[in-house]
């Protein structure tokens, strides 16, 4: 992979994982937990979320090609739900908001709502099959994309442990932008993938 490529790679899967959305899904689900259950939370949360990724990372293609489902036909699907993602991170409540609702009805808040939807959303298990196509990605780029996927799941867990005082600094506001903000390109990526798959489909 380039630089742009690795950079690219890392925006769309820190949009969307979106670490900083999950802040105030994590202080919603574990108001009233001691430090220790807080941290054993975060570390349930991140490594379940990281194991999902990574089974689609390894079985996701092999799975779409049993049903038959052709991969550009998944790029352009995936593309499509991405965007809708966006719109929602952009227009729509919010991914804390949204989220945050859910957490107070579950127990189980460490696999749900943290490990999915809110940190292996349905949006980050698209983009990691796409980004690990075998045909147009070689092994050493998908390992490279599971260690990028790896590295942001690993920021989202660094987050959750700060969540308190990070909270305090940015507010629900601030994570609210900046949710949005990954909306926008997450959007713009999400419209790539379609235009690219539309091409592969038409020209292929």
């Amino acid at each position: 992979m380039s630089h742009p490529e690795i950079l690219s790679t890392l925006v769309l899967l820190w949009a969307v994982i979106d670490p900083i959305g999950t802040l105030p899904v994590f202080i919603s689900s574990t108001r009233g937990c001691s430090d220790a259950e807080r941290r054993k939370i975060a570390r349930v949360a991140a490594l379940t979320a990281g194991g999902i990724l990574l089974f689609f990372i390894v079985a996701g293609e092999v799975l779409l090609r049993a049903m038959g489902v052709p991969l550009v036909a998944f790029q352009i699907a995936g593309g499509l739900i991405l965007f809708l993602f966006a719109l929602s991170m952009i227009f729509g409540e919010g991914k804390p908001e949204g989220e945050m609702r859910m957490a107070r009805s579950v127990k189980e808040t460490a696999v749900f709502p943290l490990a999915t939807p809110s940190i292996a959303s349905p949006g980050a298990m698209m983009a990691v099959v796409l980004l690990t196509e075998n045909a147009s990605h070689s092994l050493a780029q998908q390992a490279l994309t599971a260690v990028l996927m790896l590295l942001v799941i690993f920021t989202t867990f660094l987050l959750m442990r700060f969540a308190t005082p990070i909270a305090r600094l940015i507010g629900d506001m601030g994570a609210s932008i900046v949710s949005r903000v990954m909306g926008m390109l997450l959007a713009a990526i999400a419209a790539t993938n379609v235009l690219a798959g539309l091409k592969s489909y038409f020209m292929g």
